[in-house]
């Protein structure tokens, strides 16, 4: 009898059962955050770890001791980058790749950039103590000077260029200086370009830097994309004369042709269907006399979308309408374009349903939406398909010292990174 019970229980259907998913420490995460900030005041105690000075060479001190704690080996390549890598058990395969960044814009916020980072090495650190070891190699990147340009992840897609090295930023360090001075070496940043298809995918978590997800009363926004950033100088150029015996009808104001030009640059955002934005965000008068008339100003002109054929379009008609008021003004519009901060980049459409897949386990509510601020993400999808995480940022605010996410919200964040990565390496193995 005991045979055919033994027998009745080898033929029953097999049920499978979803592993619950794994969950970071989030105190230990929130306390990394917490010292991290720590590194980089001003004597009143303002944040202001801008890259290469002296707060963010102590603060990569610090996150180099948690990724060796979290079992990873570390080293800096040439372009400064923090990298740690974990070996998985078919060394064969691509790794997979999680991180962000540490430095912030003068007198910005604790939450800009470190997040992400320190919400990967917490995802390395919760998988050491649990003994999972990946199908892939893992690395864990901490990027060169990301808010002065994407330095660290431009040099790893090969995008840097020889001229941004000369490039100085608010520590009085040149980029290239700046390098050097974290322990990189600015003649060997070929050897570090990473070929298209030499990682599996790179996740990076962030926080939203704007007021859609903190509104909503939304966990997780599921990026679709980050936006493409063009820039422009603008001159206007009129006839300086003085302020107190020029005719109205016989002024060539830059300054008024200028003021007409900002309206419009705003009104033909506005007209166009889509997310597409368009900014004036400074200006410069000459010759700045209040008694004289200006004769130039020089502005700047911003533009973003996700779709580069959409900001184009939006290009040509705000140069339409220049030409416009240049001729209704007696004044002459110049245009010159400068370096782009990044082309749109599309994540990739299997990550992001893998990234939903993680936070509905996880019970958290979440939405698609776009990025409309550049992130290392962006030059990462040159060599590999990207994956992007936003949690809220309270009342919108960023790059400001009153930026804020809540711990809770940054548990949710790191916790839908690391089951995204054990997702993402389970289907990419198969």
């Amino acid at each position: 009898m005991r045979y055919c019970y033994l027998l009745l229980f080898l033929t029953l259907p097999v049920f499978s059962y979803a592993q619950p998913p794994v969950e970071v420490n989030s105190k230990r995460l929130n306390l990394t955050l917490e010292e991290l900030a720590g590194f980089g005041r001003n004597p009143d105690g303002a944040p202001n770890r801008v890259a290469y000075s002296d707060g963010d060479l102590k603060a990569r001190v610090y996150v180099r001791e948690l990724m060796d704690q979290a079992g990873l080996e570390t080293s800096i390549d040439a372009a400064g980058n923090i990298i740690g890598r974990r070996a998985g058990k078919s060394p064969g395969l691509k790794p997979l790749a999680l991180g962000s960044h540490i430095d912030m814009v003068p007198l910005g916020g604790n939450y800009d950039g470190c997040v992400g980072s320190m919400a990967a090495i917490e995802v390395a650190k919760t998988l050491d103590e649990q003994e999972i070891i990946l199908q892939h190699p893992l690395e864990i990147i901490i990027f060169t000077d990301e808010e002065g340009g994407l330095t660290g992840s431009r040099a790893l897609a090969g995008a840097l260029k020889k001229q941004a090295l000369k490039v100085v930023n608010s520590t009085g360090y040149s980029i290239g200086a700046g390098i050097e001075r974290l322990g990189g070496d600015t003649t060997r940043l070929s050897e570090i370009i990473r070929p298209r298809g030499s990682l599996a995918a790179f996740l990076e978590l962030h926080i939203e830097q704007g007021g859609i997800l903190d509104e909503e009363q939304l966990d997780i926004g599921v990026v679709e994309g980050i936006v493409g950033i063009r820039w422009w100088d603008v001159t206007v150029s009129g006839m300086a004369n003085h302020a107190g015996t020029t005719p109205m009808r016989q002024r060539q104001d830059a300054m008024l042709a200028s003021a007409r030009f900002i309206q419009a640059v705003n009104d033909e955002a506005l007209k166009m269907e889509g997310n597409q934005v368009a900014t004036v965000g400074r200006i410069k008068a000459a010759p700045g006399a209040p008694n004289v008339i200006p004769g130039e100003v020089v502005l700047s002109l911003e533009i973003r979308d996700l779709s580069q054929t959409v900001i184009d379009a939006l290009f040509k008609n705000i140069r339409e309408r220049a030409t416009e008021i240049a001729k209704s003004s007696g004044t002459t519009f110049d245009f010159k374009g400068l370096d782009t901060t990044g082309k749109p980049a599309l994540t990739a459409p299997f990550i992001q349903k893998e990234i939903a897949k993680a936070a509905s386990a996880l019970e958290l509510t979440h939405k698609q939406m776009q990025s409309g601020a550049g992130h290392d993400a962006q030059d990462m999808a040159l060599i590999c398909p990207v994956g992007m995480i936003f949690i809220p940022s309270k009342k919108g605010i960023s790059h400001s010292p009153d930026e804020y996410s809540s711990p809770g919200d940054i548990t949710n964040g790191a916790n839908t990174l690391l089951n995204t990565l054990l997702q993402l390496d389970r289907s990419l193995s198969e």
